[in-house]
């Protein structure tokens, strides 16, 4: 285990984390620009206080560029083209740049067609979802998200992994005011965050996994070599699951369930994962004046409900914009999970002196 003691409970400034992973990959083979994207990507997830699909991730990924399950060199393609469509091969390429194109594809799309949907075949991880979506909420439209995983999830009456986490995600366009959005795994929990848990030796808050036997748990140190997520609500999440599967895999000719190869591992297999994009043209459809009095009369009302005593009620990604305006007020203060991998990463490239200067 990386000693990360050192480091607990001080900060660093978004932009120094961001410029610092963007020189990081780009020492490890990554174009300038592939590696802006990634960095931008991963470095708004911590921001937002998603650790589990932040910067931690980016050094497995560089290890991948290592073993050859990503080419540093490639540039995603499209194969398929329709006007309101469009399919496209990621050819192994970085996968956050192949989900950044699916997305300005679809957003591009929606300007002419009112609604743009794009699926990406032969990528990989992808980091928080939420980004994509987020992505086109800055451009005036509704965006969505969906990624398929390899098989990390049992169903109900399963017992093994069956399928993947296969995550989902939408943001809205809220006038002046930061987007609303919501980024969910369709299991009980990402899996990022049970092995970020046992990387660390803690029990799980709740029984999100099953054991070899198929009984719930809260022991994440089988896992993953044994045992299996459960879905979110069960019969709910497993059906969201499916149509995640089928929308970014069986239309873009991905790989499907069990044909996906973890990119975790270290083999030399490409993950083939498979994504889906869309994007809604508000402006077309509705009207942004329209819209936007509309959404305010949903909101407002929801705002201004009774509430618990004691309770607050937010939209979906409050949270997330009060962490980041936090982050860039006050610094990062990231989970020793995340400091481990970021120091993994500059020993990797002899700059942990570098990497250290950083924090305050």
């Amino acid at each position: 285990m990386i000693d990360v003691s050192d480091l607990i409970g001080r900060h660093i400034k978004p932009d120094d984390l961001e410029a610092w992973c963007r020189s990081a990959m780009i020492k490890n083979g990554l174009s300038e620009s592939d590696a802006r994207i990634a960095a931008d990507i991963f470095t708004s997830a911590d921001t937002r206080g998603i650790h589990s699909h932040g910067t931690r991730q980016i050094r497995q990924l560089m290890n991948n560029i290592k073993d050859g399950r990503i080419n540093p060199h490639a540039k995603p393609e499209i194969f398929i083209d329709l006007p309101a469509a469009a399919i496209i091969d990621g050819n192994n390429a970085m996968p956050t740049t192949n989900a950044a194109e699916g997305m300005r594809i679809a957003i591009e799309k929606a300007k002419t067609q009112g609604i743009g949907f794009t699926g990406v075949r032969n990528s990989s991880h992808i980091g928080a979802l939420s980004y994509y979506p987020i992505m086109a909420a800055k451009a005036g439209m509704i965006g969505f998200a969906m990624t398929n995983t390899d098989p990390w999830m049992t169903v109900p009456g399963g017992k093994g992994p069956i399928m993947g986490t296969n995550p989902i995600a939408y943001a809205v366009p809220n006038g002046n005011k930061e987007p609303i959005f919501l980024d969910i795994a369709t299991s009980s929990i990402a899996v990022t965050k049970i092995l970020s848990m046992k990387a660390v030796g803690k029990k799980l808050p709740e029984k999100w996994l099953v054991d070899e036997n198929g009984i719930p748990t809260d022991d994440p140190s089988g896992y993953p070599e044994k045992g299996a997520l459960l879905p979110m609500s069960m019969h709910k999440g497993y059906g969201l699951a499916l149509l995640v599967e089928i929308l970014v895999s069986a239309l873009s000719g991905a790989a499907s369930l069990s044909s996906i190869n973890c990119w975790l591992n270290d083999t030399p297999k490409f993950a083939n994962e498979g994504h889906a994009f869309m994007a809604i043209n508000v402006e077309a459809l509705a009207g942004n004046k329209e819209f936007q009095e509309r959404l305010d009369k949903i909101t407002n009302e929801i705002l201004s409900a009774p509430k618990a005593k004691g309770g607050k009620i937010m939209m979906p990604g409050d949270i997330e914009h009060e962490k980041r305006m936090k982050a860039y007020a006050e610094g990062l203060d990231l989970p020793d999970y995340v400091l481990v991998n970021l120091r993994g990463l500059a020993q990797d490239i002899n700059e942990e002196d570098e990497f250290n200067s950083m924090f305050f």
